[in-house]
């Protein structure tokens, strides 16, 4: 089946490229017009079957985030497809390189409007895809997945989708495609690197606001010693999903808030603020026009949309790995025409010990937190403990939003290569399910999704297929009876009476079990760390039920 000459059918085909490409690990949900794509499945095929395709789209993201590379999504027809919807936008968002194949009816009954056709195919995921094409002919189906790799490896990566119809599979191959190389990254303009070489080289307070895009590149070493060569101190930027510096570092100052004023406000103390691999900025919510100016801005990032947005400050496009290589070459070159400047000066920055009046930033030392006191475990407790027994390449992957600002306050990210993820878009459902993807991404390291209740129920699912794949993931449950996110977010808002918002009666391990999972619930705080070492050895998947305490009573 390898050789062009074996090449029958569209289907022998499109299997050689996708073993050309690297595109053996399929995740998926089928129906009835994948069928023809799925006979005769081969050997050296990996088929991830997913319950809900909303979660099987939120696997391929984890485990696309995992390798950096794109993974193929079958789902079935339009309903499939709308099924999975909330994910790919997520996916978009998040700039994932996922190929979505989705299989249409076939082409002798488009005309009549069948049971199973999809109506405007190439319209339905639009505009969260980077590129949509049901081809015109049968023989040119491998083409499309080419051209659709391509699409959404070649940043700024994301989502792409091909509608296949039924009876494409079986009919006469055409002429071969052949696999080309990946696209690779693009370098910076020199001009303009040289300017933002000249600036920090002028700069007396530099602050640099890290994005996903840095961690997505593979280009965390080279932000750090960027930042430790000019002494500049680091924020997350604003609900980032991906750690892009290490939070245990000295030059690190904290997490800025998706909310203008206390970013402008956080970002005062600085001369010039460099955005590199995210936008400037992303926001939640409202609450009036900042009452100081954000500094002398430079954006530096692939995604030309969000370069075109920024309300101000030089905008540079390039990938960020090579945007920082070209950056330590430039500042090399300013740095030889100044006398009375060296390379490698010492950090003048003192980053936490120079204080933070503004910004919610970690704390320099993590400090045992106090439990409610009724007894019930709270999630700071929850978080803290986690930070103990964490493996140090361990990856986390969340989705608590009502406890997102204490998880920065008591579980560092230290990992340098995909340490954590969460949802880009705020869509529930990504967390769980990308977990799993992630465990199956990397296989030699371990991963554990903490996740609210709420959260957890979008796509629980997910659990199945852990048990399935039998991937060591380490599911922790907060359960707070309540989508509290939307409660505190509400009731800040000037909201009242909000419905809708009170869950309770859920019992994850029985729900756990069910699915094959070992699950155990954590009743009491003593418990807690005992519970977690226990899944965390564990070499299935293993899912802690914790009942917490309401959230904080503010999230920005």
């Amino acid at each position: 089946m390898n050789s062009i000459a074996s090449d029958r059918t569209v289907r022998d085909a499109t299997r050689r490229l996708l073993r050309q490409l690297g595109l053996t690990t399929v995740f998926g949900n089928p129906g009835t017009t994948e069928i023809a794509f799925l006979t005769d499945w081969p050997d050296d095929f990996r088929y991830v079957l997913g319950l809900h395709e909303s979660v099987v789209v939120a696997m391929a993201d984890g485990y696309a985030q995992a390798t950096r590379r794109p993974v193929l999504v079958n789902l079935h027809s339009a309903g499939g497809l709308g099924h999975g919807l909330g994910q790919v936008f997520n996916a978009a968002r998040g700039h994932a390189p996922l190929i979505v194949m989705a299989g249409q009816q076939s082409r002798t009954l488009l005309r009549d409007d069948p049971f199973l056709g999809a109506t405007d195919a190439t319209a339905f995921p639009r505009p969260y895809v980077k590129w949509s094409c049901e081809p015109a002919r049968a023989q040119d189906v491998p083409a499309a997945i080419a051209r659709a790799y391509h699409v959404a490896s070649q940043a700024p990566r994301g989502p792409v989708f091909v509608s296949v119809p039924a009876d494409d599979w079986d009919a006469e191959a055409g002429a071969p495609v052949a696999a080309r190389p990946e696209i690779p990254g693009f370098a910076p303009d020199p001009a303009a690197l040289a300017a933002l070489a000249e600036a920090l080289h002028g700069s007396a307070r530099p602050g640099i606001v890290a994005g996903p895009g840095v961690d997505a590149d593979g280009a965390v070493a080279g932000l750090v010693a960027l930042a430790e060569r000019v002494g500049a101190g680091v924020w997350a930027g604003p609900v980032s999903p991906r750690c892009s510096f290490p939070e245990d570092h000295p030059l690190f100052l904290g997490f800025l808030d998706a909310e203008k004023r206390a970013t402008a406000a956080a970002l005062a103390r600085h001369d010039l603020v460099v955005v590199i691999g995210a936008p400037a900025f992303t926001y939640h919510v409202y609450r009036g026009e900042p009452d100081v100016p954000v500094p002398p801005l430079f954006v530096v990032g692939d995604d030309e949309q969000v370069l075109a947005r920024a309300e101000t400050g030089a905008a540079i496009r390039a990938t960020p790995r090579l945007a920082l290589q070209a950056l330590d070459e430039a500042l090399d070159s300013t740095e030889s025409r100044t006398a009375n400047r060296t390379p490698g000066r010492p950090v003048r920055m003192a980053g936490r010990a120079a204080g933070r009046a503004t910004g919610r930033a970690a704390p320099p030392v993590l400090s045992r937190p106090a439990g409610p006191a009724d007894g019930m475990i709270s999630a700071a407790e929850v978080y803290a403990t986690l930070a103990e027994l964490l493996p140090a390449d361990g990856i986390v992957v969340e989705e608590t939003p009502s406890h997102r600002s204490v998880l920065h306050d008591h579980l560092p990210i230290t990992a340098t290569d995909t340490g954590f993820l969460t949802t880009a878009s705020g869509a529930l459902g990504y967390g769980l399910p990308a977990a799993v993807g992630a465990a199956l991404a990397r296989p030699g390291r371990r991963v554990v999704a903490v996740l609210g209740d709420g959260s957890a129920m979008f796509g629980i699912q997910a659990l199945w297929t852990a048990a399935r794949e039998g991937t060591p993931v380490t599911f922790v449950i907060l359960d707070n009876a309540r989508y509290a996110a939307v409660r505190l977010l509400g009731e800040a808002a000037g909201g009242t009476g909000i419905p809708g918002v009170d869950l309770g009666g859920l019992d994850f391990v029985a729900l756990a079990q069910g699915m094959g999972c070992a699950a155990r619930y954590v009743a009491e705080p003593a418990e807690l760390k005992s519970a977690l070492a226990a899944a965390l050895a564990d070499d299935r998947p293993h899912l802690l039920h914790v009942r917490t305490d309401p959230a904080p009573p503010r999230m920005y």
